[in-house]
């Protein structure tokens, strides 16, 4: 015989249960709505513990970005003015090479050869003032590793003439960050191996300059422009210990046309100062010799690192009066070596030597220096300047990788957090589809009622 087994359910505990699947739905319900309105699956920690620390840690990082773009454009802000700056101070240098050139008419008088040194001399100033620019937050353009507000300082009346108040050196670039400035000592200063930039001048140890009747058109000796550099072993061994280049002195002591019929042989001797190689004069007595009656061209390479050709012309008979003008070189003739350690210095010697200019042929001499040293001084700026541009595209790059990098560390912030539109929305219809569902089944189940019946 099979027993049945009867269960009672209570309406009660039916009931219970119901509600509580029903809060359940609704609960579930106000979350997606929830999070169809924010569009964020993620609305606190609590609910995706895991994701909301992959937010976290993406937002970070993007925050991390957003600073480093705005430190780049900060010092791209700078570098590029420091580049703008370097133009200008190209132009300024180039009108003051054309004014140099102007000085050197043939026809102008010392008294208008003066008027353009002054003109010049204002051009030096404005170079200088550029040279010191500040960007807006006051801070020097050119300041290398690190300098005084003002970095060159100058002209002084004691060597050195300009100096740069700084540590030179070119700060490196990092990962997301370039330089806030500019090497200065790099665009500005010389060094005498790097640049060799020097200034020859000539004179007499009697008359202080040579005579004009000596010339024919460049004031007697002539130096090829300027001295070149030989040996940067010796020129380095010569500067050691010591801040500034010497300068040399060539003095010409004898000159013999008779020994040899034919030949000319000129004596000289070559003195340093300040004395750092030991003995002075460096070079005695020291001979060259040349086709009597011809143009004498002497090769100087008695001066640590540096070598040049003095040229000098025969004695002539003047047409008027008949008598012999001595040529050159001639006893107590010399010529002096000098070098510029900075653009400024440069730029001070065609000033003096233009304004002091007695003659056309002084002056000329004074041009070719100047052309020749400023032409070098503006290859040093163009140089830096290059360098600037460098470092402006060094920062595209840098900005395009940071908005890469802000693109990627947002995707991973978003598939983190960010709620897929088109599965919220289904998931909230199929949720309130069910819980529409689940409230008519349960007013259909309450009407069950042993209760309803007995009415």
């Amino acid at each position: 015989m099979t027993a049945t087994a009867f269960t009672r359910l209570g309406s009660a505990n039916a009931y219970d249960n119901t509600l509580r699947n029903l809060q359940t739905r609704q609960t579930t319900l106000s979350n997606l709505q929830e999070s169809l309105t924010s569009g964020k699956k993620i609305n606190s920690a609590a609910d995706d513990p895991t994701g909301a620390a992959q937010a976290e840690r993406a937002m970070n990082r993007i925050a991390r970005i957003a600073t480093d773009q705005r430190a780049l454009e900060s010092q791209r802000n700078s570098i590029a003015s420091a580049e703008s700056t370097l133009g200008n101070i190209t132009d300024a240098l180039q009108n003051f090479r054309e004014l140099v050139v102007t000085a050197g008419n043939g026809v102008y008088t010392a008294s208008e050869r003066s008027t353009i040194a002054g003109q010049l001399t204002g051009m030096r100033d404005q170079i200088l003032a550029l040279a010191n620019t500040k960007d807006s937050n006051g801070l020097p353009l050119f300041a290398a590793l690190g300098s005084a507000l003002a970095p060159f300082v100058g002209p002084q009346s004691v060597e050195p003439d300009y100096t740069f108040n700084g540590l030179p050196g070119q700060a490196a670039s990092g990962q997301h960050t370039i330089p806030f400035t500019l090497d200065g000592e790099a665009a500005f200063m010389n060094q005498p191996a790097r640049d060799g930039v020097f200034n020859v001048t000539v004179g007499n140890t009697t008359t202080g300059s040579i005579p004009t009747s000596r010339s024919l058109t460049t004031d007697g000796v002539v130096v090829n422009n300027s001295a070149t550099v030989a040996s940067t072993a010796a020129l380095a061994q010569a500067t050691a210990g010591n801040p500034d280049y010497p300068s040399y002195t060539v003095t010409f002591t004898a000159l013999d046309s008779t020994t040899v019929p034919g030949t000319t042989t000129v004596t000289y001797d070559i003195t340093e100062t300040p004395a750092v190689s030991g003995t002075n004069p460096i070079v005695s007595a020291a001979t060259a010799s040349y086709a009597t009656g011809s143009n004498a061209k002497i090769a100087i390479t008695g001066i640590p690192g540096l070598s040049f050709n003095i040229n000098g012309i025969p004695p002539t008979t003047d047409k008027d009066s008949g008598a012999t003008v001595i040529g050159s070189p001639a006893v107590g003739d010399t010529v002096n070596v000098t070098f510029k350690r900075s653009v400024f210095s440069v730029l001070d010697t065609a000033i003096n030597d233009i304004g002091k200019a007695t003659n056309a042929n002084a002056a000329t001499q004074a041009v070719a220096q100047a052309l020749h040293n400023i032409d070098i001084s503006m290859s040093r700026v163009s140089a830096v300047r290059g360098q600037a541009g460098d470092l402006l595209g060094r920062a595209d790059r840098i900005t395009t990788d940071n908005d890469k990098r802000n693109i990627e560390q947002e995707g991973n912030r978003s598939r983190a957090e960010d709620l897929d539109m088109i599965k919220g929305i289904s998931d909230f219809q199929n949720q309130q589809t069910g819980y529409s569902a689940a409230l008519q089944s349960y007013a259909q189940v309450q009407k069950l009622s042993l209760f309803n019946f007995l009415g």
